[in-house]
């Protein structure tokens, strides 16, 4: 099994402080996004949709998408379950994923895919080329406050998204806040329930 990741975009590093929660380490190489390693044919070999993180499994076929690669090392690495224990909690842990990666994540890919200049053409992540859609930055600009305020009403009465303990939808919407950065996405100081989840998944990850 061979892991191929990168410590620098929000989608590996939900796979990766996942691992790290875990206490598992993995055959691991970072792929280089600065210089287009993921882009060029070594790689697309590998992962044909271009994109990390990708984990190449023992017979050779390679999972590409996070929530099947968190599922399989969930599995394949019980301790501290992260994809939830029980039926309704692993439907609780597959329904905020869902919801953090199409309201959070894809509200700031939103921003930043659609107004940098250096992703000209590269609106999706991919082998091919989209061109940019300037409507789609102020919507991603208008989405995000609304769902982190539905996140910090959430978290005033769970101590965690999908209960008492640290899962999977927990880091996958902390490596969020942090990609918000990139566009300059601060939620606003009167979400307290918000920030004070956030130093616990912090410390839990750290």
């Amino acid at each position: 099994m061979k892991f191929y990741t990168n410590h620098n975009a929000p989608s590996p590093n939900r796979v990766n402080l996942m691992l790290k929660a875990k206490g598992v380490e993995l055959d691991a190489q970072i792929v280089d996004l600065r210089s287009g390693e993921h882009m060029q044919p070594a790689y697309a070999a590998i992962n044909p949709r271009c994109t990390v993180p990708a984990l190449v499994l023992g017979d050779g076929s390679c999972l590409t998408e996070v929530v099947g690669i968190c599922a399989y090392l969930d599995a394949l690495y019980p301790d501290k379950p992260m994809m939830g224990v029980t039926a309704e909690e692993r439907a609780k842990v597959l329904n905020w994923m869902h919801r953090i990666f199409t309201d959070m994540t894809m509200a700031i890919a939103e921003v930043l895919r659609n107004s940098s200049p250096a992703m000209k053409d590269r609106a999706l992540p991919g082998p091919h080329n989209f061109a940019q859609i300037p409507e789609l930055v102020e919507r991603g600009r208008a989405r995000f406050p609304i769902f982190v305020a539905d996140l910090d009403q959430h978290l005033q009465n769970n101590a965690y998204i999908t209960g008492d303990t640290l899962r999977q939808p927990d880091i996958d919407a902390y490596v969020a806040l942090q990609f918000a950065g990139w566009v300059k996405f601060v939620p606003d100081d009167s979400l307290q329930a918000l920030a004070a989840w956030q130093q616990k998944v912090a410390a839990a990850v750290a």
